[in-house]
């Protein structure tokens, strides 16, 4: 039997649906204790509070009619191009869709958008431990960029940073 695979740009609606896969993602990546995100904060982030301009995009997923999965997106920008690109922040499908292609549609779809908006690169990142996740994008023609490494301030960090002396120019 053939699935039907549907996928759409979220709308306010769908906030909670994503912020909810959200969470299946952090336990799914072992990570749920880090989540603080409220389905409002993911509001917020993808339609801004009343001008409808948000941080972010994303696509939502569904496999015979029900919500399987979401992709969230932002742009950046390659100072070597000097062309836009699109950041793949998230790609998460419940287990029970896998193995019927909505992961690969979510990608082609972000892929297409990226086209139409002439971007130049479709970037992630993925953890190192996620072989299977890995191996799906290695097949779909993604190169795994194994000597670059990401590189974060959060949190307290950010804060201690930001208030460090001579961290300002003046």
């Amino acid at each position: 039997m053939a699935s039907n695979i549907e996928i759409r740009q979220a709308i306010r609606e769908d906030c909670e649906l994503i912020h909810q896969l959200i969470g299946e993602l952090a336990v799914y990546e072992r990570m749920a204790d880090q989540v603080c995100a409220t389905p409002k904060d993911i509001e917020r982030g993808l339609f801004g509070e009343s001008d409808g301009r948000g941080f972010a995009e994303a696509l939502v997923a569904s496999l015979d009619g029900l919500p399987q999965g979401f992709a969230l997106y932002f742009h950046n920008f390659s100072t070597f191009l000097g062309k836009p690109g699109i950041w793949l922040e998230d790609l998460f499908v419940r287990p029970e869709a896998r193995g019927y292609g909505v992961g690969k549609a979510l990608l082609k779809r972000l892929a297409e958008i990226g086209v139409e908006r002439g971007c130049q690169r479709l970037e992630w990142a993925v953890l190192d431990w996620n072989e299977p996740a890995i191996g799906f994008y290695k097949r779909l023609g993604a190169t795994v960029l194994e000597e670059w490494r990401i590189c974060r301030l959060s949190g307290h960090a950010l804060a201690t940073f930001v208030r460090e002396p001579g961290s300002r120019i003046e």
